[in-house]
């Protein structure tokens, strides 16, 4: 065993995982802008040129070339389909996750803490939505929520809420039991 060692092993010889500094969030300042969904817009269009060349290739010189047959024109037609696919589901998100939070609040009916928010696609046209998780203001939380509202218009697809099932006062005490119990062994 060597001496020598790195700065992210502990004295007890344990690796510890530490992230690399642009992904800690701890040391972020500043508001996070998530990119809009109409970004998906751009790769439909070049896919939708790529499908007009095709069909065009083939329209043009099918008799006259060996390398433009049959399969060309399914190119086109499948790169066509992907495009027209891209361009319907790159719709602009109008609702940003603050805007989705607050609709959350008013449907689950408590003061909300803790939230996380998470954008998903739903359906077959992939439909921007958020999902976001709930928990009251009080401490340890006294309720939890799940909500998912359109990205889109705003409304509220699903959502639930119940009183928290979880034991947060229990864990934390057993994780003070473990504590107390480590350090004097």
């Amino acid at each position: 065993m060597s001496s020598n060692r790195t700065s992210s092993e502990t004295d007890d010889g344990n690796i510890v995982d530490e992230l690399p500094a642009d992904l800690n969030l701890e040391e972020f300042t500043g508001d996070y802008l998530l990119p809009n969904n109409n970004r998906r817009r751009v790769p439909a269009a070049m896919y939708l040129v790529l499908s007009v060349g095709c069909i065009a290739s083939w329209v043009l010189w099918r008799d006259e070339s060996a390398f433009v047959n049959n399969g060309v024109l399914w190119a086109g037609i499948l790169l066509g389909a992907f495009a027209l696919f891209g361009l319907v589901a790159g719709i602009t998100l109008r609702v940003d996750e603050s805007q989705a939070l607050v609709t959350a609040t008013k449907q689950v009916g408590f003061p909300v803490g803790h939230a996380s928010a998470q954008m998903v696609w739903r359906g077959l046209l992939s439909r921007p939505v958020w999902r976001l998780l709930v928990y009251s203001a009080d401490t340890p939380p006294k309720q939890r929520g799940f909500v998912i509202v359109d990205a889109v218009s705003g409304a509220v697809i699903e959502w639930f809420a119940e009183n928290n099932p979880e034991e947060w006062a229990a864990s934390s005490d057993a994780r003070g039991a473990e504590a107390g119990s480590a350090s004097s062994g």
